[in-house]
């Protein structure tokens, strides 16, 4: 193939025919990216200007690097709208994907100073932890940590949490009904607990969801830290405009 037709870099064409490729389907999502030497022949450029031109296409997550396996066409991104009190479940379903889930660790642990605050307990006092993968068509999406007052948590834990959501658990077996939740969002990177879980490189762009759930009474009983890979997902939502007063 002959990239020389314009003055772009020649790493930039060599992105520009790959995009093209998957944007065909030639290449789809889940397929392997062809190896280096593959790439440097057809292009007819160097191993330097390859590795540039798939480093671009990872940073705008167009293909994914993972470890010990090679590079592969990362699945479309996901839109989530931000307009209602959803879990996970409802989230994917509502996008026609499959939605998985991999319980990583339920435990005990003393509040810390933001779950505690969160969930109008004392700092220090036991709250149930749950950490999981949550997965859209087999792919890893988010590290979630849930805190839950340590009562309610007590009978959460007890359930197959690889199976049933927390939130329906919550409101069809203990009459919790989920009125509302505060949210907080930020662009940070991937801790290296948080790249393991969600098979990425630490470092890696992820967003955190800060959300706090409450039930009838503004009665907190729902914390959870939400790790979403960046790479895979945006979030939008809509406004309304204040009236503007005249006076």
């Amino acid at each position: 193939m002959n990239i020389d037709d314009d003055h772009s870099p020649l790493y930039a064409k060599v992105e520009a025919a790959l995009i093209s490729d998957i944007s065909a389907g030639v290449l789809r999502p889940g397929n392997q990216l062809p190896p280096e030497d593959r790439l440097i022949e057809r292009f007819g450029v160097s191993r330097t200007t390859v590795r540039k031109a798939i480093a671009n296409l990872v940073s705008r997550g167009r293909v994914e690097i993972r470890r010990g396996k090679g590079t592969f066409i990362a699945p479309p991104k996901v839109t989530q709208e931000l307009t209602q009190l959803t879990g996970f479940v409802e989230d994917m379903r509502a996008l026609g994907r499959t939605a998985t889930t991999r319980l990583l660790d339920k435990q005990s642990v003393p509040a810390d100073e933001v779950a505690g605050r969160q969930l109008a307990v004392p700092p220090g006092s036991l709250v149930m932890r749950i950490q999981r993968v949550r997965m859209a068509d087999g792919v890893a999406m988010s590290f979630d940590e849930t805190y839950l007052p340590h009562e309610i948590g007590k009978k959460i834990v007890t359930h197959d949490l690889d199976a049933e959501p927390i939130f329906s658990l919550l409101e069809d077996r203990y009459d919790l009904p989920l009125v509302e939740a505060e949210y907080r969002l930020e662009a940070t990177t991937a801790a290296p607990d948080v790249a393991q879980a969600l098979c990425i490189e630490p470092g890696s762009a992820i967003f955190l969801i800060e959300r706090t759930s409450y039930t009838e009474g503004h009665r907190p009983v729902d914390y959870e830290r939400l790790y979403y890979r960046g790479d895979l997902i945006s979030f939008v939502t809509r406004l309304e405009r204040r009236p503007r007063s005249h006076s």
